[in-house]
């Protein structure tokens, strides 16, 4: 299993996927003594079926439960791009947004979603987010004619030695998270306006984690496909 690494970025489409998919691995992380960083890709504001929320109310409530969320881990800041909610695009403008904040933060491992599933259904925004995510890692963030403006704000290129992709088919990457499990909770159970039956929602997070545990004979596993760039 990994070390914690010094610098990580967490690449998220909307608010609640960073707790649910590796809350566990950046709470055992940050104890360790790692610094992480979010990027946070929509406002949420479509993520609802009450009908007396509009967009707008909701991104808002959205935004402030995800910083909550990140305080409880211990992420030293969440950076909102804005973009709406499930219209992520593969665009020129998404990625060099995302190049931008690896060159900024320099991270030793970026988490992201796997934008690769074949047996079941996965929201665009995550699979968008996935492939801009993996193309600004590598080679756009490392080159430095890609997005050479960033250079006259002081950001030079970065390489990142590794993603972890979470939500994959294909895992071959698990971090121990037993003793974890309570902080991650904690910092899902920030976003209120996403849970209803709260029980039954850390059931099922329970139950998957579990399920990940027993490939390594733990409690308590989060997940991943690992992805290793060469030095």
């Amino acid at each position: 299993m990994l070390n914690a690494p010094s610098r990580v970025l967490v690449i998220t489409p909307h608010p609640d996927d960073a707790e649910i998919s590796c809350g566990g691995t950046v709470a055992k992380w940050i104890n360790a003594g790692s610094q992480v960083f979010y990027v946070l890709c929509t406002d949420g504001g479509k993520g609802t079926d009450d009908p007396d929320l509009e967009p707008g109310s909701l991104s808002t409530i959205r935004k402030l439960e995800q910083l909550a969320a990140a305080d409880t881990l211990g992420v030293k800041e969440v950076v909102m791009l804005d973009y709406s909610d499930g219209e992520l695009e593969d665009t020129r403008e998404f990625r060099g947004m995302l190049v931008r904040e690896i060159r900024r933060f320099r991270p030793d491992i970026v988490l992201c979603p796997d934008p690769h599933r074949r047996t079941f259904y996965y929201h665009r925004d995550h699979r968008i987010t996935g492939i801009v995510a993996q193309d600004a890692v590598f080679p756009y963030a490392r080159d430095r004619l890609h997005f050479n403006e960033h250079e006259l704000e002081g950001l030079k290129p970065h390489k990142t030695g590794m993603i972890l992709f979470w939500g994959t088919e294909e895992p071959d990457e698990f971090i121990d998270i037993s003793k974890f499990m309570d902080s991650k909770l904690e910092s899902l159970g920030c976003h209120k306006s996403q849970l209803s039956g709260l029980d039954r929602v850390f059931e099922r997070i329970r139950a998957s984690s579990e399920q990940a545990g027993k490939h390594l004979g733990l409690k308590y596993a989060e997940a991943f496909r690992k992805i290793v760039f060469r030095t």
